[in-house]
């Protein structure tokens, strides 16, 4: 370094970023590489269900399929433990699960193994029909909105998404830590996207693809209480991972103003599964237009999502006795009304019943 001085300027330059990246690089391979003394992981009759950090802005996930996966688990009333370490699966997925020391990756290949495995079925009532439809639906939504949203959250919206990014470690250089990791997933969603063809299209066409998926969700939504009626489905929990992205990571982007003005039916459709089946999650951002004249006060308060090590949706309910911890739901006022829909005769226990 000591011939740095006489060096031109950009030269100088070079070598100072060159340095804090290198830097940067160090630092997160640490964080990769550091042994962290954790709790030992016991699957045996357990779920453990592996996915990214939360994020810090009270969102369950970032990530549309880890948010489908543990919806999924809470709507099978399936209990199961959470394992924040970022280990990706031996595929390079997230999210992933350990059962009886068996692992599985994917979502779609998750679910069919604790369904083969637990006896579970969310699309019980749903005829060969209705199953054929819930598929196309569900591969549109994995397979080409998921990108639009990936884009906005990655791309577009990226300076807002690195504030919502939670890394363990913190330390001096967690700032610019979150602005490399923000980066490098920047670049690998656009090379990922020019590979899958949606990332060859403008900024603008690649919106208005993602409002056509939208329109369609909320056509195939109408006045219902799910997607596919008024019983839960598995569409539901892959529908609600991705439009709670653009619900509550996305603010000020045309995805979350679409959703919250003109498409306001998903939005109802949105905080209606997100109070059932996460009563401890509660958004700073709540607008009460979302809310019903008869919510009480207490259905307004905010409280910061819990990480729960061990999750169990009935044990939840502590104040009710089991035989009915679905009978009165965070969507339903003292009477079992629901806030969110015409159906108020439904019984949210056929939705636990069609589980088992």
């Amino acid at each position: 370094m000591a011939g740095l001085g006489s060096d031109p300027w950009w030269k100088k330059t070079l070598y100072l970023t060159g340095g804090a990246l290198l830097a940067a690089a160090a630092y997160l391979l640490h964080e990769l590489l550091v042994i962290r003394k954790q709790q030992e992981i016991d699957s045996k009759d357990a779920i453990i269900l592996h996915q990214f950090a939360r994020p810090n802005n009270g969102v369950p996930s970032l990530s549309p399929f880890c948010l489908k996966m543990e919806t999924y688990l809470r709507m099978a009333d399936l209990p199961y433990q959470n394992y924040f370490g970022g280990k990706l699966s031996a595929q390079g997925k997230m999210p992933w699960i350990e059962y009886n020391h068996e692992k599985v990756s994917g979502t779609e290949f998750i679910i069919d193994f604790l369904e083969e495995k637990l006896g579970v079925n969310l699309n019980k009532n749903l005829g060969p029909h209705e199953r054929a439809i819930s598929r196309a639906v569900t591969k549109m939504v994995e397979e080409h909105f998921y990108w639009t949203l990936a884009y906005c959250q990655w791309v577009d919206n990226l300076n807002e998404t690195r504030k919502m990014l939670s890394l363990s470690g913190g330390g001096p250089f967690s700032n610019l830590l979150r602005w490399v990791v923000c980066h490098i997933t920047k670049g690998i969603v656009k090379r990922e996207m020019h590979g899958h063809g949606i990332g060859r299209f403008s900024e603008e066409e690649i919106y208005m693809l993602m409002e056509k998926d939208m329109r369609s969700l909320a056509g195939l939504l109408g006045d219902k209480k799910y997607i596919m009626g008024p019983k839960l489905s598995t569409l539901d929990a892959t529908v609600f991972g991705h439009l709670a992205q653009a619900m509550w990571t996305l603010p000020g982007t045309r995805p979350e103003r679409l959703i919250k003005g003109e498409l306001i039916n998903l939005a109802m459709y949105c905080e209606r599964i997100r109070r059932k089946f996460w009563p401890e999650w509660h958004h700073d951002d709540d607008n009460t237009i979302y809310e019903s004249e008869e919510s009480s006060e207490g259905s307004k308060t905010h409280t910061p999502l819990l990480d729960f090590s061990f999750y169990s949706r009935t044990e939840t309910f502590e104040d009710e006795g089991a035989e009915n911890s679905f009978s009165r739901t965070p969507d339903t006022d003292f009477t079992g009304h629901s806030l969110f829909d015409s159906d108020v005769d439904m019984d949210d226990y056929t939705d636990h019943e069609q589980c088992k």
